[in-house]
């Protein structure tokens, strides 16, 4: 057989069913574009500097939950406005790896330029390393370069259901291990790997995990901190983390923004995974990250 006769072509149905579903119920408090069937959305006509009423704010969660990333443009606002913003949705975490802005550890701050070179360009799903991983995060953007550093988002709800009944049946029940040492601990030493290890053990989650809120269920191992799968072979399992992994490259399953300074994202890290473009280097890229806490993954 070629090599075409084993690729999937036409239409992702399963991206028909969810981009019906999303389509079911207006929104009356807000605008709203999508930029592709089932992920990311443009939200217009909110101001996340001032007093956002409780109605629009349920609408706001809405497309949160619905289209999985939600964007703001022109949002000139304080850093503690963006604090404030994520807030309303749950308890913000400290990052114990990454950078944080002076005076304000729950924001952290990529400052990317000739000497810091950006290197978030894999798929990936924030902090599963985490007992209670993100419910989310909340991206702005303060400096961008002339062209380049798009941020790619994945639908693994839609990956999901658009696994073979086969893979489906297998993965039903597995759970894998999570282990931040697999990117933050290349540059720690010994000791202070030996300190964090006791302070954020290796965790197991389920490789589907069922979201909280919807229901839906997700795709839940990512290339960079999914070190294993329970039980199981290490080759085989490392051949089906490749194999599921592989899902978020779909881009069917996909949609890129990109940035203005200003401009926000807001993803539901329950069921989206990411990728930083790159492509930009030596230009300066700055971001500010806020990251609101979830719950154990089940």
């Amino acid at each position: 057989m070629s090599r075409v006769g084993t690729l999937q072509f036409g239409p992702r149905e399963c991206v028909r069913h969810l981009r019906e579903q999303n389509e079911r119920t207006p929104y009356q408090r807000i605008g709203l574009r999508p930029l592709s069937p089932t992920i990311g959305a443009e939200i217009s006509g909110v101001d996340l500097a001032g007093v956002i009423d409780d109605k629009t704010f349920a609408e706001i969660e809405r497309a949160h939950l619905a289209y999985k990333t939600i964007f703001f443009r022109d949002q000139d606002i304080t850093t503690e406005q963006h604090l404030a913003f994520a807030r309303r949705f749950g308890e913000l975490e400290e990052h114990p790896f990454l950078p944080a802005k002076p005076g304000y550890q729950m924001i952290v701050r990529f400052a990317k330029d000739e000497a810091v070179k950006g290197v978030e360009n894999i798929w990936h799903s924030d902090v599963s390393w985490r007992e209670r991983p993100a419910l989310g995060s909340v991206l702005r953007a303060v400096e961008v370069p002339r062209v380049g550093g798009d941020t790619l988002f994945s639908d693994m709800v839609a990956a999901y259901q658009g696994l073979s009944g086969e893979l489906k049946a297998r993965i039903d029940g597995l759970k894998a291990v999570h282990d931040f040492a697999q990117s933050f601990g290349a540059g720690l030493d010994p000791k202070t790997l030996a300190e964090k290890r006791k302070e954020f053990p290796a965790v197991e989650h389920p490789v589907v995990r069922t979201h909280p809120v919807t229901g839906q269920k997700s795709i839940y191992v990512n290339a960079i901190f999914t070190s294993h799968i329970v039980g199981m072979d290490r080759q085989e399992s490392d051949d089906l983390i490749d194999t599921l992994c592989r899902q978020a490259m779909i881009p069917e399953y996909q949609c890129r923004f990109r940035w203005e300074t200003n401009s926000i994202a807001f993803w539901d890290n329950r069921a989206v995974q990411h990728y930083a473009a790159s492509d930009y280097w030596p230009q300066p890229r700055i971001m500010e990250r806020v990251t609101i806490i979830g719950d154990r993954p089940a």
